[in-house]
């Protein structure tokens, strides 16, 4: 069963089952997103973990951080592993042979998982139709494997692999814009969440894990690694992130009907998210500021392609 969390307080009262003895940088956003996901469920649940941060920080042979049924397999494919837990279930109810209370199913993959790798496999699950939730630790990067960029890395950042210097100002490319493909396949919710709305991102979650059918969420997950910023500064990059639209939160229904679910009462410019990042620095450059002009301008056209979609309740 999923419950509801009214309170902070209870929230962090809540059983352990993912345990606090991880390798998970300090100012990851990861530990927050899973403790929540497990938070919210009384009953069993049963995960998949596509290779990446979470998997090599919380299983460290002969440790685990798990104290829930978990297993870690591929880089692109911890989706399929957790469909075929879910169908093996179907089956033995079907034969009989489990008469149990039937698990919640979770799959976690990074954005170098779900953005890139798993794409196909992720997309294979949805349009099957499996009773599965797929959850996107999105840091923005291949954080697990040197800080490579990934299809969620966004324009401008310098990454090992899109270093900024004379001749570049960093990832030429835009963010792949992965919830919205998501949602097209038809699926019964998709959703984006941040760790500073843990409010919202607890209904969610409850809502995934309560809805039939496949379901898939895009958690910002901050990378004080990559992102270079003081792990300590975790939660308000999170804020920036959201209250400069960079991150909008909403949700979708059914594939279509999308509700914005939080609205900045100050909306911020987007350089004041990317000026506490020194993957971003070298845009402040007189020879870049472009860049940021041309971000800014990318969020305030999706973010009025949101509202006119939102209103337009189809």
């Amino acid at each position: 069963m999923v419950k509801e969390v009214k309170t902070l307080k209870s929230f962090s009262q809540s059983a352990e089952k993912f345990e606090g003895s991880h390798l998970l940088c300090p100012g990851c956003g990861h530990g927050i997103i899973v403790r929540e996901v497990l938070n919210a469920v009384d009953g069993p649940i049963v995960l998949g973990n596509s290779t990446g941060c979470l998997e090599v920080c919380s299983a460290v042979y002969p440790h685990t951080s798990w104290d829930v049924p978990w297993i870690h397999i591929g880089f692109e494919n911890g989706s399929t592993a957790i469909s075929g837990a879910e169908s093996m279930y179907k089956a033995l109810e079907r034969k009989g042979k489990y008469k149990g209370q039937r698990p919640k199913f979770v799959a976690f993959g990074g954005d170098g998982a779900s953005y890139d790798i798993g794409f196909q496999f992720i997309s294979g699950c949805l349009e099957r139709g499996h009773d599965m939730t797929y959850i996107c630790l999105d840091n923005e990067n291949y954080a697990n494997t040197g800080g490579q960029r990934s299809g969620s890395t966004p324009m401008g950042a310098s990454t090992s692999t899109t270093p900024a210097g004379k001749v570049s100002f960093g990832k030429k490319e835009r963010k792949k814009d992965l919830p919205l493909i998501m949602a097209a396949h038809g699926i019964p919710y998709t959703a984006q969440i941040a760790p500073n709305k843990w409010k919202d991102m607890n209904k969610k979650i409850k809502t995934a894990l309560d809805t039939e059918g496949p379901c898939f969420i895009n958690a910002l997950s901050p990378c004080p690694t990559e992102w270079r910023y003081h792990s300590s500064l975790a939660i308000e990059m999170t804020d920036l992130a959201v209250d400069c639209l960079i991150f909008p939160l909403f949700e979708i229904f059914n594939g279509h009907e999308l509700k914005i679910t939080y609205r900045p009462r100050n909306v911020l410019p987007v350089r004041d998210y990317l000026g506490v990042q020194k993957r971003f620095a070298h845009l402040f450059k007189k020879e870049n500021e472009h860049i940021i002009e041309a971000l800014q301008k990318d969020v305030d056209a999706r973010w009025e392609y949101l509202q006119r979609r939102e209103e337009a309740k189809v």
